[in-house]
């Protein structure tokens, strides 16, 4: 039977929050499953231990309507049935808002290539001027750690032999490189506004 998701869509959105929360979705085929995930994120749903806990908190912070309009991303974090769609993005914008960073946190239509059903993703957002900041923040208090264990799980899958021979630029070469690109890039914009201020 082919299945109008359109019409889908609308009917999803077009019943309350406790109908929608009734729904078990694991009775659903896949696309209706993805229509359903797509208006449980829209209306900021938590799913925890198979119930669904709608929030009536917004994610949106007072002031954002100050800087949105010059605002940029520093990271997305997919709407997906396997996890919990906030999770991640709270975590991230608990850790900027810590730090002191104005952030936030919007859910969004991402364009349905190649997939036929819409697709959701949370972007936080901060002020152009604290994307730097924030994108150092993130990793030093997120990424980095997440990186290493990846990296750590590596290294025990080594013999002993290839361990031992591994070389500084082998383990790390890659990191010494970008940072060397990007205190380049950076002495090199320091420099180009300084010529453009003498001339």
């Amino acid at each position: 039977m082919q299945i109008n998701l359109e019409a889908l869509r609308r009917h999803y959105a077009s019943l309350s929050d406790e109908a929608l929360s009734e729904i078990d979705r694991s009775d659903l085929v896949d696309l209706a499953r993805q229509c359903y995930d797509v208006e449980l994120a829209r209306r900021h749903v938590n799913q925890t231990e198979g119930r669904s806990t709608f929030r009536a908190a917004s994610v949106d912070r007072p002031d954002a309507s100050d800087w949105l309009d010059g605002a940029a991303c520093v990271c997305t974090f997919p709407v997906s049935s396997v996890h919990n769609p906030n999770s991640d993005a709270t975590t991230a914008r608990t850790v900027l808002e810590s730090a002191g960073i104005p952030c936030h946190l919007e859910l969004c239509q991402v364009a349905p290539d190649p997939e036929p059903a819409p697709q959701s993703e949370y972007r936080l957002m901060v002020p152009g001027e604290f994307n730097l900041e924030a994108t150092c923040v993130l990793n030093k208090e997120i990424y980095n750690e997440r990186m290493v264990d990846g990296w750590r799980a590596h290294l025990t899958t080594l013999s002993d032999e290839q361990l031992l021979a591994a070389t500084d630029d082998d383990l790390y070469g890659d990191l010494v490189d970008r940072l060397e690109r990007m205190k380049r890039a950076y002495d090199e914009e320091v420099a180009r506004r300084r010529s453009r201020t003498r001339s």
